[in-house]
């Protein structure tokens, strides 16, 4: 079993938020996941939010996220690492 961390839409039409959820990678975008590891809203201001002891812990396991979630992850990093 290939597990991916991805995005799964949610939301109104026009008006999406997603989900960060780690999933087999043979599920479809909004089916069955494992575990929800965090929230993306692209409407306000490009909102991430990450549970980051579950993201490591996935990682860790083998989970691969996938381009757009890594984007995400690059993104909260850097202003952190910016800051000291």
């Amino acid at each position: 079993m290939s597990v991916r961390i991805r995005l799964a839409r949610h939301g109104r039409r026009k008006q999406p938020v997603y989900r960060i959820v780690v999933a087999d990678s043979r599920s479809p975008r909004n089916g069955r996941f494992l575990e929800v590891i965090g929230s993306y809203n692209p409407q306000n201001n490009d909102e991430v939010r990450f549970d980051t002891a579950k993201l490591n812990s996935w990682v860790e396991k083998g989970a691969q996220p996938s381009e757009t979630v890594s984007r995400l992850i690059r993104k909260i990093a850097r202003p952190q690492s910016q800051d000291t």
